[in-house]
């Protein structure tokens, strides 16, 4: 089904040009890397489902995706399956996790949507969602008892290993030549990052689940014998996972980097229980880019400078087994960074993660979608922007207006 505006337009299925974007190279033009970043956010993440349609939608199919909690799902499904199906399997997900409304929310004024809101949230809290969480019934964790690791939370994810199970097919995820994915998660025992990459280990249901494995609403997973939560615990924007690979690696090209901001870290002064609560959840779980791209700016620079030297040495020196690593140690590859943030203030509920009202779903998604086709305009009308740079890395805010 198309997901219709509060105003009940429908976006429209009509495929724009195909053209993917060109840098060029002094010797021809070569695509760039896509790489596609996605936060967790919950019910937030029908946002990143929408940034994804459009991509879709205008030819920029992602090389790479890495996720984490919500993000991680939505990774999942999308490199998890064929090009023709990639699209219907997003949307049958979301389709099947949106509560139902108590109204056409296109048709009411907007306290009446506020209060379906909290209707929502408050049904999700007490029964669940289809196909991702349902309540422990007679559930020990919930008065403090001792459980198992695998059973201590006040929700069992069973239905979303079957969903899980049902919308990825995990033999062509886990293919060659297929696309990459990452997902993030948290060791417990530790408190270390680890990343799950197709490159590297073979990607199964437990990967996915582990990444959004929030306490205590959800438990730990067990992989390889150690406990894993929710990588937004550690880092909810997997943002340097792209940044580390493309210092260590030999990337042909620059990377077209999209990534999709589902909390915002600015934000009025809060007065109310409500509005501190969601100030809280904001900054807790709003990216911390600016901090690895300048991490990632300083040892670009440090790269540059230590080739420069190699390159002045003469063949002699250059020769030698102590100095032989730095020869490569710089390329001119430029990562340009495409951020897309999330704008519905959601009447500063601090719920709104949870908020898996069906309308709400298809309002985000279209704001994804319009918000993802505003770039890729930008992206097709500015080739040359996103080309080389001596800076390394750009990053194109996409500046919107404030969303009711």
């Amino acid at each position: 089904m198309l997901f219709p505006t509060q105003d009940g337009r429908q976006m429209s299925n009509a495929t724009t040009s195909k053209a993917r974007i060109r840098t060029k190279t002094k010797a021809e033009s070569v695509t760039p890397r896509v790489a596609l970043v996605l936060q967790g956010g919950g019910a937030l993440g029908a946002y990143q489902a929408g940034v994804y349609h459009a991509m879709h939608e205008n030819g920029l199919t992602p090389d790479w995706v890495v996720g984490t909690s919500i993000g991680a799902i939505n990774a999942a499904i999308i490199a998890g399956n064929e090009r023709d199906m990639r699209l219907s399997r997003l949307k049958e997900f979301w389709e099947q996790v949106g509560h139902g409304d108590l109204t056409d929310l296109s048709k009411v004024p907007d306290a009446m949507r506020q209060f379906n809101t909290w209707w929502t949230t408050t049904d999700v809290t007490t029964r669940g969602v289809p196909g991702f969480f349902s309540p422990r019934s007679l559930n020990p964790f919930m008065v403090g008892m001792p459980v198992q690791a695998e059973q201590a939370s006040f929700y069992d994810t069973t239905p979303l290993a079957e969903t899980l199970a049902r919308l990825v097919d995990f033999d062509y995820l886990n293919s060659p030549g297929g696309m990459r994915l990452t997902v993030s998660a948290m060791r417990v025992a530790c408190g270390s990052l680890v990343n799950f990459d197709s490159q590297e280990r073979k990607i199964g249901v437990e990967h996915i689940m582990a990444s959004g494995a929030l306490p205590p609403g959800f438990a730990p997973v067990r992989i390889d014998g150690d406990l894993y939560w929710d990588g937004g615990l550690y880092s909810n924007t997997p943002l340097e996972v792209v940044l580390d690979d493309e210092s260590k690696t030999d990337v042909d090209g620059n990377t077209l980097c999209v990534m999709v901001d589902l909390w915002n870290a600015d934000g009025p002064e809060p007065t109310t229980l409500d509005q501190i609560t969601n100030r809280q959840k904001d900054v807790t779980f709003a990216s911390r880019s600016e901090r690895h791209i300048e991490n990632y700016l300083r040892m670009y620079q440090l790269r540059r400078a230590a080739q420069a030297l190699y390159d002045k040495l003469p063949p002699a020196l250059r020769s030698k087994s102590d100095l032989k690593e730095f020869k490569g140690l710089h390329d001119n590859s430029t990562i340009h960074i495409v951020r897309l943030r999330y704008s519905g203030h959601d009447w500063n509920m601090p719920s709104k993660d949870i908020n898996f009202s069906r309308g709400s779903i298809e309002w985000r998604w279209e704001q994804g979608y319009a918000d993802a086709m505003q770039a890729a305009e930008r992206v097709k009308a500015n080739g040359d922007t996103f080309g080389d740079s001596d800076a390394g890395l750009v990053v194109h805010e996409l500046v919107l207006p404030p969303v009711s």
